[in-house]
């Protein structure tokens, strides 16, 4: 599958964002059943990211918070068919399932130069002077949820369009989830660099304010075309292949 992926959190007012889509593959390989369900794994690549100065809020962009991220999933889905596919050679389908995946957010400095942020915790993540804040983990795990829609290509070939959501437990996708912390304390500990990274904000630093919303977890999304056929068509040579 080719196609994009995106992100809807603390830095984003929208579900689905244009300006943030970025682009993702995704390789699967599947057991059809000849029935209602099939069952697949998957492993998928995509880039997400999004930055404030595309919010409409002012104070979203006054924050002049920005991050992108790698995203690498392995995943164990089963799909539904919504009609007999005895009976009906073009259908629309639901999925569900299990996965993992890596992130590592990143941003650029003001000097222009890539840092990853998770080292640096920006939020007090990990520091003895916020014991409330642990540091969070760079493997997730997810829950991939979506529909497509399925036909024929040919007599080897099928071609779907695919939309799927990734409900996860972190709120970390892009490094911002609760409040600012004493930047002092952070320079301290982390350097400069975190202190740097962790305000970005256009006016003096205001103290403790919230930086985020750690009530409402991260997500991210793949969508795009597939292309599919079976491993007999690939492999038998009497097909020609």
């Amino acid at each position: 599958m080719g196609g994009v992926a995106g992100y809807n959190g603390d830095l984003t007012q929208q579900r689905v964002s244009i300006k943030q889509l970025r682009p993702a593959v995704n390789l699967n390989l599947k057991y059809n059943s000849g029935d209602y369900v099939n069952f697949r794994v998957g492993l998928g690549y995509g880039r997400i990211g999004a930055d404030d100065k595309n919010n409409t809020n002012a104070s979203l962009k006054r924050r002049n918070l920005n991050f992108k991220s790698d995203i690498i999933e392995l995943n164990l889905i089963a799909e539904l068919s919504v009609f007999d596919p005895e009976t009906y050679i073009s259908s629309p389908y639901i999925f569900g399932g299990v996965g993992v995946f890596y992130f590592n957010p990143f941003t650029y400095d003001n000097n222009n130069k890539k840092t990853y942020l998770h080292p640096l915790s920006t939020e007090g993540e990990g520091l003895k002077e916020f014991p409330d804040r642990k540091k969070y983990s760079l493997i997730q795990a997810c829950i991939p949820v979506g529909i497509g829609w399925k036909m024929p290509l040919n007599d080897k070939w099928d071609i779907s369009y695919e939309f799927g959501y990734r409900i996860t437990f972190t709120d970390y996708l892009d490094d911002v989830s609760k409040t600012y912390v004493n930047l002092n304390i952070l320079a301290l500990e982390r350097g400069p660099k975190a202190a740097e990274l962790s305000y970005r904000g256009s006016r003096p630093f205001p103290g403790p304010v919230q930086r985020g919303n750690p009530a409402i977890k991260d997500i991210y999304y793949f969508g795009g075309i597939k292309l599919s056929t079976s491993l007999s068509n690939l492999f038998n040579r009497n097909q020609g292949y």
